[in-house]
């Protein structure tokens, strides 16, 4: 039979893995929390700490990002909006709050042409190339 299946996009992960150390006392309370019940593991605990600390600061968040002047979510960038930017001669300001990703078919000198800089706070996917092309444009 004919395998006409095509994927349409490619599914970008929903999450990124951090490290984070903590003191024997602090892991026991985790544990404890787990133990009893309040929580599925550790990672359900300390998501929902994080989240919970959001929350609390979440006014001075909103302020941060408006004076910034940072896209909040998913930001993808294929190549005809590059394209598009470099044709124009109006190179883009990445400024994202979230997940800023370049679509797999930009070449690096694309992506120099089209972007001036890069702030990212949270993840940044693109390919080794365009990641290395733009260093100088990335904080």
């Amino acid at each position: 039979m004919e395998n006409n299946v095509q994927t349409l996009r490619p599914k970008l992960p929903e999450s990124e893995k951090v490290t984070v150390n903590l003191g024997f006392v602090d892991l026991g309370h985790i544990d404890l929390m787990v133990r009893d019940g309040f929580f599925a593991n550790r990672a359900d605990f300390i998501r929902t700490a994080v989240r919970n600390q959001l929350d609390r600061q979440g006014e001075a968040v909103r302020q941060s990002v408006a004076r910034k002047g940072l896209e909040l979510g998913l930001s993808h960038y294929s190549r005809a909006a590059l394209e598009a930017a470099r044709d124009a001669g109006t190179p883009l300001h990445i400024q994202v709050l979230g997940l800023a990703s370049i679509a797999a078919d930009v070449t690096p000198e694309l992506a120099r042409a089209a972007i001036a800089h890069v702030q990212v706070l949270g993840a940044f996917q693109a390919s080794p190339a365009v990641k290395a092309a733009l260093a100088d444009r990335i904080a």
